[in-house]
């Protein structure tokens, strides 16, 4: 028997990136088309500068019910394929197959028609999927119930939020039911309680052995939900294969846009008047690392520059995980330390306590402020580090700390410590 879901064959897509290609194929449109044709040289070649590859000799097979994530960066053709296997758009040139029923979330809207109203949109959207109207009659409130729009659903959609857009899409997705579920990143237009509604969804879509096909910038998220991931880069496949292996080639990649400082809102001036020159990783014994096994401590070690004199600065070092949650930070003036006032070059550090946060891949950010935390002299995206344990989950939250058990008694007692310390 065929247990293949998914089979793409050296698809790839072409666009022309030539302004007239992007405007919609109206009459009017081409008849100035035609106008302007017949004044170009009939001889005049076309230009291939304008041929745009946005996937290239892409080739992958996927089992039924594999849940696999599609990485990348931003043009990288991730969409692109969403929309090959939705059937959105066709290929360049190549072939698929796809074997059972697809169900798809991609861009916001797609399929509403904006002057209709909830009701009108969730039969029309559903059509457009292939549910049948009495499906829909009878998913009918359950797909508003898990939209939570009740009290909006005779109102046009063109006046909806796009949160209210993306749950009202994601619920007909969700009650179609299908074998394949192809997922954009559009699930981050949602607010937190309305992710883990989708998560939640995925994880019972898994179990029920449907096929899925995430795609995310959230590595967390992919670690989570995806043993497989597929690596897409300016249109080719780079790398497929398991996430542990895969997702660090992407956070490889993505580490030389680090270390550069990034102005935010709330910054004391257009032109900060502390700057960060260096940062270094390194363990207790000062080695240099990116990698840190939990349990470890790891010295954190800055250099800075002061244009001018500041009073009663306040280092604040945050380390955040790759869904960009604060796991937790270290304050000069939280932690006890007082300093008088800086000015010149310099060096700062600190030793963090045992690493308790879970097995990730973290970024570290440096934020300068006041005592207060009323006026913020200086932000910098630092460098990357890992931690390797065995929690690996979104089930264990943020960090871990071992707690002392009471264990009913007559029942054999040995605690475990190679698991909680690899």
């Amino acid at each position: 028997m065929n247990d293949t879901a998914i089979r793409m064959e050296n698809i790839s897509k072409q666009y022309n990136i030539g302004a007239s290609h992007y405007r919609n194929n109206t009459l009017r449109d081409q008849i100035m088309d035609s106008l302007k044709s017949a004044f170009r040289s009939k001889e005049q070649p076309s230009s291939k500068e304008n041929n745009f590859w946005a996937l290239k000799d892409v080739s992958f097979e996927i089992k039924q019910g594999e849940i696999v994530g599609v990485i990348g960066h931003n043009g990288a053709g991730k969409s692109t394929l969403l929309k090959i296997l939705s059937r959105i758009t066709e290929p360049t040139e190549g072939a698929g197959e796809i074997y059972g029923r697809v169900g798809s979330l991609l861009e916001v809207g797609t399929g509403f028609h904006p002057e209709l109203t909830g009701r009108e949109n969730i039969y029309l959207n559903g059509a457009i999927i292939g549910m049948k109207k009495e499906e829909i009659r009878r998913c009918f409130d359950a797909i508003v119930e898990f939209a939570e729009i009740d009290k909006f659903i005779d109102m046009p959609v063109k006046r909806y939020s796009s949160g209210m857009y993306v749950r009202l899409a994601f619920s007909v997705s969700a009650h179609l039911k299908p074998e394949i579920l192809l997922v954009d990143e559009v699930l981050s237009v949602g607010d937190l309680r309305f992710q883990r509604k989708c998560m939640t969804y995925a994880e019972e879509l898994r179990k029920s052995g449907a096929t899925v096909l995430f795609v995310s910038h959230n590595m967390f998220s992919i670690k989570s939900l995806c043993s497989r991931v597929i690596y897409l880069s300016q249109g080719r496949v780079l790398a497929d294969g398991l996430a542990q292996d895969v997702i660090p080639l992407f956070e490889k990649e993505s580490r030389a846009g680090y270390g550069k400082p990034h102005r935010v809102a709330g910054v004391d001036s257009a032109e900060p008047s502390i700057h960060i020159t260096g940062m270094e990783l390194l363990d207790e014994a000062g080695v240099n690392r990116a990698v840190f096994n939990f349990g470890e401590r790891m010295r954190i070690r800055l250099s800075y520059s002061v244009s001018h004199i500041i009073h009663e600065p306040n280092f604040v070092v945050a380390l955040i995980r790759s869904d960009n949650v604060a796991c937790c930070n270290y304050s000069t003036h939280l932690d006890g330390y007082f300093i008088s006032s800086l000015s010149g070059d310099g060096t700062i550090e600190v030793l963090t306590p045992p690493l308790k946060i879970v097995s990730e891949s973290y970024v570290v950010h440096v934020l300068v402020w006041d005592k207060d935390f009323q006026r913020m002299y200086c932000f910098h995206k630092g460098i990357s580090f890992h931690v390797q344990h065995h929690l690996y989950s979104t089930h264990f939250g943020v960090f871990h700390e071992e707690g002392e058990w009471v264990i009913p008694q007559g029942v054999q007692n040995s605690k475990v410590t190679d698991y909680l310390n690899p």
